[in-house]
């Protein structure tokens, strides 16, 4: 081997891994290939670097987004040259649409043996388009002084724009010719504290536009609060406290952070998903000015309610420079970390509506009364009110989309336990669930996983991880044979094709897979068999599968019920106290 080669080599990877990892990256997902040898050799030889590796690119991938999100902190994955790279292109935009930190190292050829026929080499450069904040082919090592100083200088830069508000991935494109070996015997890493490093501040709000705002909710009668995912689990306590100084509900999505924890519950709101499908009662909860926290929540019935709103202040409040503004009503956007935007808007208290936060309070507890009144049949809705009452403490549960996250949003009620509810709500995709889930689990425990037949099954080969480093997570899958979703949808009621494009029945058994992976399985065909199941996996180690095997038709058919019950009951106490009204 040509000892020069071997020395540029390892200075220059050392030196940019040194920076990687004294500014925060010690994790890091790496799946095999050859072209990638010198930075994977590296990161197992770093004593502050935990590895995992992962051979496929995809739930490697989704296993470091998770792992990304339960630790608030960038990971870096890592693979070679080659298609490798692009079955990292689910992740990356879940990553930077849901705001997590990732580092992205794809190998590559040097480049004259770029677009000349070699083996495993494809157009890298900006492979992932805007997808990630930045991303950079990085130059060959080279024996010039400044070489290892631009490695330095290359790594902070990307750490800190993945970790700049709004967070999100960067990718490195790293080009290596052979000889791929670097000398981990001559490499010495430091004790972890970097050379350079980039100190980030909060945005705040200038006095002329406090004052501004501070006047617009002393004059606010009939404020509302909106709290989304993504918002920072910090800032709820300043966010309810600033909720109690203005007399106004939070509706909170399930995933807010908003809905559980040993904050008070006095304002919150969590039945709106259900009660706002009511045209009678949506008149009388039109508010006057909307303050949203975090994206848009789940729910459909609000997003409609919102759009339907007429001209009101909408102010949409930010840490950084994003837009999220689905419905186009939005008139002031707030570009202010919310601890700040809360704690500076507090100093100043006028006459409050108390009547307008009851109201809202009022509709929500008769809400979730006639949701529990109403919901008598064994159904994925029952199944998942009865996983959250059977939560341990400190649970983290992970949901997937379309149908687990909107059951989610109807029965996970306000409570004091401190339990946490995570989902890949960036792109809304099925893919990667089970990877991210597991992912999380390395760092959040108890971790459980809620998810549905075809998403589970788009992420089986995530399992093996979970073997391989003997995870310990519990999974309830809701096998309704298809896409339970796409019953709710317009589409269901084509019968010559609904079945083929749209509920793609797999006939799976998810025993078999438990089997291939190591898992303990737990099959629930009824409701006395699902608590017991929760229990017994709550106590078991490892992999825990536990099939709770529902009917699509019947699902569909019991929440329409459950909908009917609850819109004709609140309607008919909407009538009645307004024949209470007439009559004094």
């Amino acid at each position: 081997m040509n000892d020069e080669h071997q020395k540029k080599l390892t200075d220059y990877l050392a030196a940019f891994m040194e920076e990687l990892v004294g500014n925060g990256v010690d994790e890091v997902v790496i799946s095999p290939g050859s072209r990638s040898t010198p930075l994977a050799l590296l990161f197992a030889h770093h004593p502050g670097v935990k590895t995992y590796i992962n051979v496929d690119e995809r739930s490697a991938a989704f296993f470091a987004l998770g792992i990304a999100k339960a630790k608030k902190k960038p990971v870096a994955i890592l693979c070679s040259s080659g298609t490798a790279g692009a079955n990292y292109y689910p992740a990356v935009i879940e990553a930077r649409y849901a705001k997590v930190p990732l580092i992205v190292l794809t190998a590559d050829r040097p480049h004259e043996l770029r677009e000349v026929g070699a083996p495993q080499a494809i157009d890298q450069i900006d492979l992932y388009g805007k997808h990630v904040k930045w991303s950079i082919d990085m130059a060959l090592p080279e024996s010039i002084p400044s070489m290892l100083q631009y490695a330095r200088s290359s790594a902070v830069r990307g750490v800190a724009l993945s970790t700049g508000y709004p967070e999100g991935p960067v990718h490195y494109n790293f080009p290596f010719r052979e000889p791929l070996i670097p000398d981990l015997q001559k490499v010495e890493f430091s004790s972890g504290t970097p050379g350079k490093r980039v100190l980030q501040g909060e945005r705040q709000l200038s006095p002329d536009f406090k004052h501004e705002l501070q006047e617009t909710l002393v004059n606010t009668q009939r404020g509302l609060i909106v709290c989304g995912p993504g918002l920072s689990e910090e800032a709820v306590p300043s966010i309810v406290r600033f909720a109690e100084e203005y007399a106004l509900p939070i509706v909170a999505d399930p995933l807010s952070f908003v809905r559980s924890g040993n904050h008070s519950k006095e304002h919150i709101i969590d039945c709106y998903d259900t009660f706002l499908r009511i045209d009678e009662l949506k008149e009388s909860l039109q508010p006057d000015l909307i303050i949203r926290f975090g994206a848009m929540p789940v729910s459909k019935a609000l997003m409609l309610f919102l759009k339907g709103l007429p001209d009101i202040p909408a102010w949409v409040v930010s840490k950084g420079e994003e837009w999220q503004d689905p419905t186009a009503r939005g008139t002031d956007f707030i570009q202010c970390g919310e601890n700040l935007f809360c704690q500076s808007l507090m100093e100043q208290s006028g006459q409050r509506n108390m009547d307008w936060l009851e109201e809202w309070k009022r509709v929500n507890k008769e809400t979730k009364d006639l949701l529990v009144k109403g919901h008598q049949s064994w159904d994925e809705g029952m199944a998942v009110h009865q996983l959250i009452q059977h939560l341990p403490e400190g649970s983290t549960l992970f949901s997937s989309n379309s149908m687990p996250i909107r059951d989610l949003d109807t029965y996970f009620f306000t409570n004091d336990r401190s339990l946490r509810i995570f989902a890949n709500r960036g792109a809304n995709g099925i893919d990667g669930v089970v990877s991210t889930a597991l992912g999380m689990s390395t760092v959040s425990q108890p971790m459980y996983l809620l998810i549905g037949d075809l998403a589970f099954f788009h992420d089986l080969n995530g399992l093996l991880t979970a073997r391989k480093y003997q995870l310990d997570v519990t999974i309830v899958v809701m096998n309704n044979n298809g896409g339970g979703i796409f019953s709710y949808l317009p589409q269901a009621g084509d019968q010559t094709h609904f079945e083929d494009l749209f509920g793609t029945p797999m006939d799976l058994e998810f025993a078999h897979a438990a089997k291939l992976y190591g898992a303990h399985y737990f099959h629930v065909g009824t409701q006395e068999e699902f608590i017991p199941a929760l229990q017994e996996a709550e106590h078991s180690k490892g992999i825990k599968i536990i099939e709770v095997v529902t009917n699509r038709e019947e699902n569909v058919a019991n929440h329409r019920k459950l909908w009917n019950f609850v819109s004709r009951e609140m309607t008919k106490n909407l009538k009645g106290e307004n024949l209470d009204s007439s009559s004094e």
